[in-house]
């Protein structure tokens, strides 16, 4: 399970995370958080197409309140399901 930053500060909702990627997906930062590396870790809007991360929110590491995928697809567009 990755983390996710918006602007700088963790996202409150999954809700916040599908708005700020429509807005601007410059502005969501992907987290890595494995001690082992293998992970993406960047700006969503540079996510390489076809890969799929698992995210938790708000905190990966305190607080764990939601979850969810986010997916580049083949046409470039970003899904958060």
């Amino acid at each position: 399970m990755q983390g996710l930053w918006i602007g700088g500060r963790r996202p409150r909702s999954k809700r916040e995370v599908k708005e700020a990627l429509a807005r601007d997906p410059r502005s969501v930062r992907v987290e890595a958080t494995s001690v082992h590396g293998r992970e993406y870790d960047g700006p969503a809007a540079d996510m390489p197409t076809g890969l799929r991360i698992a995210f938790v929110g708000p905190d990966p590491y305190r607080e764990r309140r939601f979850y969810g995928t986010l997916s580049r697809k083949a046409d470039g567009t970003l899904r958060v399901a």
